[in-house]
């Protein structure tokens, strides 16, 4: 048969669970509070745009050690049948660009 309690024990836990439930409705209400959820949304978004810069910042990365790796032999001489047409097609880009600059004046 379980013990039976003194009416100050009750009251006792009666004061402990309020307090307990105090804390807990203290922090729902940090959790819900707008600045919380704000900062919180924040802080994901920081993330992830961190984290896709970090993946863009190793793609290029790799795609430039790709493309100069194919502009030069195993030995390091460059290749110049692949670099005369690399070369041709920037001259173009900056010549159409120069173009299109002049024309807008």
């Amino acid at each position: 048969m379980p013990e039976a309690r003194t009416p100050a024990q009750i009251e006792a836990d009666i004061v402990r669970r309020r307090e307990q439930l105090a804390e807990t409705l203290d922090e729902i209400g940090v959790r819900l509070h707008p600045k919380t959820i704000i900062g919180d949304a924040k802080a994901r978004v920081a993330s992830t745009v961190d984290h896709t810069v970090g993946r863009a910042f190793v793609a290029v990365n790799r795609l430039v050690t790709d493309v100069k790796s194919g502009l030069r032999h195993e030995d390091g001489a460059p290749r110049i049948e692949r670099l005369v047409p690399v070369a041709l097609v920037a001259a173009g880009v900056v010549g159409l660009l120069a173009f299109s600059v002049r024309r807008k004046r």
